[in-house]
């Protein structure tokens, strides 16, 4: 019974991994939309293990790597792999290229999996990451790539070449960025009316509206406003 009780946290990461794997394998299908919803569903299982593992009081050194690497895939592997079948499928434009330059170009969508892995090596080693984080989580980085092709399935949205290189290219900088971010997780003793509370507290009132408003539209926008409040909360301290 111990033993099925402690490996509860690494059966829902195991989860999480199998969602990573299922993601890639329909992006290289085409179906792109479901993909990205095996992303959005290896995120909650992501903080499921945490949960799990926080509830049954049960944590080892192979859950911690085990849970990195199964990130890595999820969300580092699986929207790279989105990305690079979106930037194919936008039409060739540029003047004097042959495909084969244009699917090198392609190849930009190979930052996210590169910068994500240095981004959980990073949190694997730093010690002050326990209750806030430096450089963009990846789960947050994968949520906002695979939000790209949930609105072109249900909206018609178009992405033009230069946006999703663009994405790409910022998202994998700001994986790395010396930039601290605030977490959703209340720690022991924290003071409850703190201003990182009543960040968090508009955050959530914020998620709740635009989600309302702009349906399957605001992930994205979700994502730029935590990171623009954590700017905020670090000018302010």
């Amino acid at each position: 019974m111990n033993a099925i009780k402690r490996n509860v946290p690494n059966l829902i990461t195991l989860g999480n991994l199998t969602c990573g794997l299922l993601s890639i394998v329909l992006s290289f299908e085409g179906k792109l939309e479901v993909a990205a919803a095996f992303i959005f569903s290896g995120a909650i299982l992501d903080f499921f293990d945490g949960f799990a593992s926080r509830l049954l009081k049960v944590s080892s050194q192979i859950g911690k790597q085990l849970d990195s690497m199964a990130d890595l895939i999820t969300f580092g592997l699986a929207p790279g792999f989105i990305i690079y079948k979106l930037i194919l499928l936008q039409p060739c434009f540029i003047i004097g290229w042959s495909y084969d330059d244009y699917v090198l170009l392609s190849y930009t969508s190979f930052l996210i999996p590169i910068f994500s892995a240095i981004r959980l090596a990073k949190f694997n080693i730093d010690s002050k990451q326990t209750s806030s984080f430096v450089g963009l989580p990846t789960p947050a980085s994968a949520i906002f790539i695979a939000s790209l092709p949930i609105l072109s399935y249900f909206y018609g949205t178009e992405f033009k070449l230069e946006l999703l290189l663009g994405v790409t290219i910022i998202l994998s900088l700001l994986l790395v960025a010396e930039l601290p971010l605030f977490s959703l997780k209340i720690s022991k003793g924290e003071n409850l009316k703190s201003q990182l509370n009543l960040i968090r507290i508009i955050f959530l009132i914020s998620c709740v509206i635009l989600l309302f408003v702009l349906e399957f539209a605001a992930i994205p926008f979700i994502v730029i406003l935590y990171i623009f409040l954590s700017i905020i909360n670090n000018l302010i301290k």
